[in-house]
């Protein structure tokens, strides 16, 4: 009688199992949290402003390591997100309060801020530090607990930078537990993590297939969609400083931002200058026979290549046999059509730009909105032009909710070249399938109770001026297994070693996850 082969399940992987390591976490960052809501404004910003420092003294250290460890981007270029993430993030709300009351004399009504109290967010690889300090910050200014789920191609860079922050924040006098982070994130740990009631909200950056796990979590989710941007440049606009403008912004950090433009967009009656101007500042117009190589290399039949993210222009020229100046800092690709038959017009996070020319500025508006309909609905678009009729056309016709107006896109839609809210989280809206139309901040991560007293001018309303809520009695408890941040606790969110079959599955994921970001 053969012998019958037995299979040894890992309990540590079993649903029940995972849902208790994320009960832990979870259960650790709600101590926190309730402990937090009883700090003033004072004592906030203290953390704020230690946790923003500490950042911005650590935002070369950590470019570095991100570039080193994802192979994304230009260091120098992730040293300013990260260093923009930190205090500039933290001066554009200065003045804004979310922790004390504010009342309306005239409406007799008080508002009280009520914090969400658990964020679980998720952190994408392209734009890991940048987008872990912002997440961080925002949490803190609203006196919420994060726990932070890193993108396992940026994993190591991300838990170092977030034990720095919450070492910050807890010598400045949050309470242990405020910050923590994943040490092995897995799907279905992930998974875990959003569908428990523990959580409060998730804040959902990466991937499209992560997204969409976020909104069917049955927690309340804050989701960002995929960029596409597309750029119009008319003939009034000064042509120089527009192909400056989108050189610098196409290749910033090498396109990783989704902000970044993605198909330009102009007419024939200024097609040559418009050529000519990209190649003053050192872009590479791609010949007919270089743009079917370029498209070859970028796209095969599992969609994007995932290989081309975040490399320089003369890397991808080099990979498709393309010949260029070492100074090179963009690919031009011009196109015949805008369209699913044109994979070049879709998302492309590399500096390749596909340039396309309309007849009139109607058809040039026209093709605007056919590239945010193939992907990046609800995200951002830009214009140059010095007619505020063609751009209040333009503005209003394309499905974004971001439209930088000459200025670079990448930086300007990220409210870093514009005066719009600096985020990491741009909110997509009902364009995107969004529950958020604006660039993600403290203000989504708050709401407040109403207290409406009687409209009867006859009927006084009392002075509530300088109250705020009284909380009586003892500190909440600490979770029965620990303090968070005690031995016990430090390693509640460590998964077990994997073995090679499982890493090479998760590469895998992690491949399509980033295919689906960029598909069409």
């Amino acid at each position: 009688m053969k012998p019958q082969i037995r299979t040894l399940v890992d309990i540590s992987d079993t649903p029940a199992a995972l849902q208790g390591r994320a009960d832990i976490v979870l259960g650790h960052a709600r101590w926190a949290a309730a402990i937090f809501q009883r700090y003033g404004k004072s004592e906030t910003e203290s953390i704020v402003d230690a946790v923003a420092a500490t950042a911005h003294d650590n935002a070369q250290y950590y470019a570095d390591w991100a570039v080193k460890e994802t192979g994304f981007g230009v260091a120098a270029h992730k040293k300013i997100k990260n260093q923009l993430t930190a205090r500039p993030l933290v001066e554009f709300y200065r003045e804004e309060d979310f922790v004390n009351a504010r009342v309306d004399q005239g409406r007799k009504i008080v508002e009280i801020p009520r914090a969400a109290g658990v964020i679980f967010a998720l952190i994408p690889s392209t734009n890991p530090v940048a987008t872990l300090n912002c997440k961080i910050i925002l949490a803190l200014m609203t006196r919420n607990a994060i726990v932070i789920s890193p993108h396992p191609a940026a994993k190591a860079c991300c838990i170092d930078a977030a034990n720095k922050l919450a070492a910050a924040a807890v010598s400045a006098g949050a309470p242990q537990g405020v910050v923590q982070i994943l040490e092995e994130p897995t799907i279905p740990l992930v998974e875990a993590f959003m569908a428990s009631p523990k959580t409060s909200v998730i804040l959902a950056t990466g991937g499209a297939p992560m997204v969409r796990a976020a909104y069917s979590s049955s927690n309340p989710a804050i989701g960002v969609g995929p960029g596409n941007a597309p750029v119009l440049v008319d003939a009034t606009a000064d042509l120089s400083r527009a192909a400056k403008h989108i050189v610098n912004s196409k290749s910033f950090d090498n396109s990783v931002l989704c902000t970044s433009e993605s198909v330009l967009i102009t007419l024939l009656e200024i097609q040559q200058q418009v050529k000519l101007a990209l190649k003053s500042h050192f872009a590479h117009l791609c010949s007919a026979e270089e743009v079917g190589r370029l498209r070859r290399l970028l796209f095969h039949e599992r969609g994007f290549n995932v290989e081309c993210i975040g490399r320089d222009a003369v890397w991808v020229a080099r990979e498709c046999g393309i010949s260029v100046n070492q100074n090179t800092r963009i690919l031009v690709a011009p196109v015949a059509q805008i369209g699913v038959e044109e994979p070049l017009t879709r998302e492309k996070l590399c500096p390749v730009l596909a340039l396309y020319a309309a007849r009139n500025i109607s058809q040039a508006i026209d093709q605007a909105r056919a590239v945010l309909r193939l992907t990046g609905a609800g995200h951002s678009a830009a214009i140059h032009s010095l007619d505020e009729r063609t751009a209040m056309a333009f503005a209003s016709s394309v499905e974004a909710y971001r439209v930088v107006v000459n200025a670079p896109c990448s930086q300007g839609a990220a409210g870093f070249a514009t005066h719009l809210a600096p985020t990491f989280t741009i909110g997509t809206g009902y364009f995107g399938r969004s529950t958020i139309s604006e660039n993600v901040g403290p203000q989504h991560l708050v709401h407040w109770t109403k207290m409406a007293c009687h409209s009867d001018d006859g009927q006084a309303f009392s002075n509530y001026h300088g109250l705020n809520p009284v909380f009586d009695g003892p500190l909440p408890r600490a979770p029965s297994d620990g303090v968070p941040g005690s031995p016990a606790a430090a390693h509640a969110g460590h998964s077990p070693a994997i073995d090679s079959a499982t890493r090479d599955e998760l590469r895998r994921l992690i491949a399509e996850e980033l295919r689906g970001l960029l598909k069409g």
